[in-house]
Order: C-alpha cells, then sequence, then structure tokens
C-alpha cells in the first residue's frame, strides 16, 4: 500500500511518500513561509524525484487538526483535491498524535504541545505499547487525547501519571522556562531532528488507521480545529456588544 502525507498545521510544510513500511521520500521546510506557496510545488518535486505514478497511490493522510487555522485550510484543500482527482480517500490524523509519533517505541510519556496563543497549548499525553497483532511494533495510544488547555493543566496531568515525559512540538520553546517550575516528574526534550511535524510520522501513523478502517471520502473531510478562530471570536464579540448596545 502506498500513501502520500502531507502536513500544514503548523510552522513546518512537510510531504512525504509510505510505501508499507519504506519511506520512499519526503520533503521538510521549517522556514515561514506560507504553506499555499509551499505544499504543492513540494509535492511536485517529490513525485518528479521518485518517480511516482499516481495511479499507484491508495490514500492520503494529512494532519486534521488542530493547528494553524490558514495552514490547517490549505492542507484540508490540498488534500481534497488529491482526493478527488485520484478518486481514493483520505486518513484524517489528528496533529498531536502525528507529532507524538515521532518518538514512535518510546518507553517514555509523549506530550507534544504547540502554542495555541491566548495562554494555551493544543497538547495531549501519549504511550507505545507492544501490538500482539503484528510482532515487534508498537501502537500508540492517548492516555489524554488532544485538547486545548493551559499549560499548568497538562503538566499537573503529567505529573499525576508518575512517569518520566518526552515533550516536542513548537510550545516547548515558548513553554519551557515554565514547564521547569511546574513539572513534579523527570523530564526531556526530542531532538531538532525529531521535534516538529513530519509528514512521514502521518503516513506511518495511517497505516494503523486504515487497517482499523479509519477513513473518509475527500467529499466528507473537515479540519478539526479544537477550538474557534480569532476572526469567529471577534464576530462573536462584536455581536454581542452590539446587542448590548441595543439595549
Amino acid at each position: 500500500m502506498k500513501i502520500i502525507a502531507i502536513d500544514s498545521s503548523g510552522l513546518v510544510a512537510s510531504a512525504a511518500i509510505v510505501e508499507d513500511d519504506i519511506l520512499i521520500g519526503e520533503y521538510n521546510v521549517q522556514y515561514k513561509k506560507t504553506h499555499s506557496q509551499t505544499l504543492l510545488p513540494m509535492l511536485d518535486e517529490l513525485k518528479k524525484m521518485v518517480e511516482l505514478d499516481l495511479a499507484t497511490v491508495d490514500a492520503i493522510a494529512l494532519a486534521a487538526g488542530p493547528g494553524s487555522f490558514t495552514g490547517l485550510r490549505i492542507g484540508s484543500a490540498t488534500a481534497k483535491g488529491l482526493g478527488f482527482a485520484m478518486q481514493i480517500p483520505l486518513v484524517e490524523i489528528p496533529t498531536l498524535d502525528g507529532l507524538a509519533c515521532n518518538l514512535y517505541g518510546t518507553d517514555k510519556l509523549v506530550c507534544p504541545i504547540m502554542d495555541a496563543r491566548r495562554n494555551q497549548v493544543y497538547t495531549g499525553i501519549y504511550e507505545f505499547t507492544k501490538t500482539k497483532e503484528i510482532p515487534f511494533t508498537y501502537q500508540l495510544q492517548a492516555l489524554v487525547p488532544q485538547c486545548a488547555v493551559s499549560i499548568e493543566e497538562i503538566a499537573q496531568k503529567c505529573n499525576a501519571y508518575g512517569r518520566e515525559v518526552i515533550f516536542l512540538g513548537d510550545g516547548v520553546p515558548v513553554f519551557e522556562e515554565k514547564l521547569s517550575t511546574l513539572l513534579k516528574v523527570p523530564y526531556g526534550f526530542a531532538p531538532a531532528h525529531m521535534n516538529r511535524q513530519r509528514a512521514a510520522a502521518f503516513g506511518a501513523l495511517a497505516f494503523q488507521y486504515i487497517r482499523e478502517g479509519k477513513y473518509v471520502a475527500a467529499k466528507d473531510h473537515v479540519p478539526e480545529y479544537l477550538r474557534v478562530s480569532q476572526a469567529e471570536r471577534e464576530k462573536g464579540a462584536n455581536a454581542s456588544n452590539q446587542g448590548t448596545d441595543s439595549l
């Protein structure tokens, strides 16, 4: 089975082609460029470099959210367009699950944190367990499914498990100092080559999702934002103020 995977949920723009347990190619850019400028050219370059026959692709995996509202919409539109054109399903991977998968097989707890602004993080707590069905492999388990909470709340949840934790994600440099005062358990941070979203991790996780029947038609995909956008918040606030003014 061959999967194209894309991620545009944060600062990183990433695309990969994964076939069974082989990463055929991956393209990552961790630089401040609009994903609409980078994602399709990256996919096109990958296709040319590995001489990909699009007719052999079975599914499109994508970071389904949360993350940057604009980035998610770009990724969603790209995946839906490919899915429609190629008549193949989409595999929606929660962003924090895909990020946690970077640390596949660790015996530590994994806590990805993305800076969600407004004193919140997109986060979750994960562990890897050995599978019985497929020997020598691990399965990602969400102990705390992805959510939008304060850094204090997720630190408290980590402390409650009483186990060593590895943190990763773009929220680490923002909250590293705060974590040092909040955590009561041993902890560490993922190295540079593992601490941001990678499309290859989403592609690898997609095989588990497909085995479990977790995929959708392109027309049915909707990003998972976890909370309303700033524009929607401001619209709601303006509507509330207008209602108050009319009283």
